[in-house]
């Protein structure tokens, strides 16, 4: 029914791809006049890093000249400015930095970056996660971040072994792997968040399991585990990515190994890809709830959403293309910074739609009376799929069955609408 279980991660809905140039641009006030911006979520994009993974589709250019960072960063400072004044009033109940590799950056840049954000926020306390990578794990870098009251650090690892990591496009090295977790669990960020894949090449399930109880070792709050997929214009890309049962059914057999292993080690299970730690302290802060707050981007490759508008800048992935949208990014006017570039409508059904997804695809499942309060209908009217989701084991009423949590990667494309699966089809990969 729904096809092979790793078709693409929904981690946002709709997709940039189905994003166009808005005409005539509708001002950022005019976005935000009649929005609830008690509860934001900021979320703030450095397009850099010190190499780009093989695996890697992200928005972002490696090993960037020092001074288009600086240049960056100065126009990063004008947008804020530009976006907090077009807000108005807000209060942010989550900040995220990533990228890119917020941590490419020099200690004092991190600093500077970090006075942005405060500005923007107004100095609020609140829960700040930071994306770093082995190589840029240092003791200074850390150092600035603990004192910025950062509360999560994610890693990229992806495996423990040099080979596989290597085989993944990350041509990174154990000791300093090591070294970066020392590093972290050393420093005063409560939340340890490690990303691993599987279905690397050649992975099988004990280096799998030698990857996850590693890990397992350092006691990290969170993990997230990622299927390997291979995309178009990535590094890995140029192996042709069809359908492949024989490599789906490996990364299936993984995936539930993982799930046993951390299940028995005291982690539970949030979606197809989070874990987190069951005894691990909450970090506290403002409730948010990305169903029904809105979140605000800064930087080139940040997307915003409202209730009926999601917007960002143009988006690309090869190499010259996206130096080309950096380029563009640090040539623009104050005044572009007040209006929106790219986006998409949504209507009612979409403004549904992405609920449902949102909700559906995590393990807590469809709580259908907020789902009524929020649009005056029942989800089985609106979504008559779920029945067949449930005729087919992967729905028990109320969430996805452990089967159908295993083939979120097919649930969530199958759940996109026609309008967004024909925008996302029209749009020239780059």
């Amino acid at each position: 029914m729904i096809g092979p279980p790793y078709q693409g991660y929904l981690y946002a809905y709709p997709h940039k791809t189905a994003y166009r140039p808005l005409r005539p641009r509708p001002s950022l006030r005019g976005v935000w006049v009649d929005e609830d911006v008690g509860a934001l979520f900021c979320y703030v994009h450095v397009p850099f890093c010190e190499m780009r993974c093989g695996f890697c589709n992200l928005f972002t250019r490696a090993n960037p000249p020092a001074e288009q960072v600086r240049a960056y960063l100065t126009q990063l400072a004008i947008q804020a400015d530009r976006v907090r004044d077009a807000l108005g009033s807000g209060a942010f109940a989550r900040v995220a930095i990533g990228g890119g590799t917020p941590t490419y950056l020099t200690p004092s840049e991190l600093d500077g970056l970090f006075d942005i954000v405060a500005r923007f926020t107004g100095g609020a306390t609140v829960p700040t996660g930071v994306e770093t990578s082995p190589a840029t794990a240092t003791a200074d870098r850390l150092e600035v971040l603990a004192a910025r009251g950062v509360t999560r650090v994610s890693i990229g690892v992806q495996s423990f072994l040099d080979d596989e990591a290597h085989r993944a496009g990350r041509p990174q090295h154990r000791a300093d792997v090591d070294r970066a977790l020392g590093l972290i669990r050393a420093s005063a960020v409560p939340t340890l968040n490690f990303d691993l894949i599987y279905g690397i090449p050649g992975q099988t399930v004990a280096t799998w399991e030698y990857s996850l109880t590693t890990a397992l070792s350092w006691r990290p709050e969170e993990l997230y585990l990622y299927p390997l997929y291979v995309r178009p214009l990535t590094g890995l890309g140029r192996r042709a990515p069809g359908e492949d049962p024989q490599w789906d059914a490996e990364r299936l057999a993984l995936y539930r190994r993982a799930v046993e292993v951390l299940a028995d080690a005291g982690y539970r299970q949030e979606s197809m890809r989070m874990f987190r730690r069951r005894d691990a302290a909450d970090v506290g802060g403002p409730e948010y709830c990305c169903q029904d707050d809105g979140m605000v981007g800064l930087g080139c490759g940040a997307r915003s959403y409202t209730t009926g508008l999601h917007y960002s800048f143009d988006y690309a992935v090869g190499v010259g293309q996206v130096r080309a949208i950096i380029d563009d990014y640090l040539s623009r006017p104050a005044t572009d910074f007040d209006v929106a570039e790219y986006g998409f409508a949504l209507d009612g059904l979409e403004q549904r739609r992405r609920w449902l997804l949102k909700s559906l695809l995590r393990t807590d499942g469809v709580h259908r009376d907020a789902y009524g309060r929020r649009f005056g209908s029942t989800v089985d009217d609106d979504f008559p799929e779920l029945t067949r989701l449930a005729e087919h084991g992967y729905f028990d009423g109320s969430r996805l069955t452990p089967e159908g949590l295993a083939y979120s990667d097919a649930i969530g494309p199958w759940l996109v609408s026609p309008g967004v699966r024909e925008a996302m089809a029209g749009y020239a990969a780059r």
